[in-house]
């Protein structure tokens, strides 16, 4: 999915592939102190990097 955030991934994207895995923040709010996201959005989040990982670990 397409996206403007820039974060690290502007710079480390000039030498190499990258991707950002994105977790839903309530209301859509982020990178504000009232930013809130479940513990359960975020395991899933942690799972979808690890599953990342290990795919591409079995490809290198």
């Amino acid at each position: 999915m397409p996206s403007r955030a820039i974060h690290d991934a502007q710079e480390i994207g000039r030498i190499t592939d990258m991707g950002m895995i994105f977790v839903p923040s309530r209301g859509g709010v982020s990178h504000a102190e009232i930013e809130y996201t479940s513990p359960e959005q975020c395991a899933q989040g942690a799972a979808v990097l690890l599953q990342t990982l290990i795919c591409l670990d079995e490809q290198l």
